[in-house]
């Protein structure tokens, strides 16, 4: 079974669609950060982070990884 994350909330894919491994629902983008708890930003950017001069990429790891910074 194919895992990953979803704003910290571990996800599997089914065969057909992502779903929440808690519910199996399927992944909608309604969830906020399980470590935070803030949805992204109109931008679409992680809440907690916001805008970073100079950012490619940047993750506030949600609880799971690092948090990081690709420049």
């Amino acid at each position: 079974m194919t895992k990953s994350y979803s704003r910290g909330w571990e996800i599997y894919y089914d065969g057909k669609d992502w779903r929440y491994s808690d519910n199996h629902k399927i992944v909608d983008d309604s969830r906020p950060c399980k470590r935070c708890g803030c949805m992204p930003t109109k931008e679409g950017y992680d809440a907690c982070l916001g805008h970073i001069d100079g950012a490619k990429s940047a993750c506030c790891g949600h609880g799971v990884e690092e948090a990081f910074v690709m420049r």
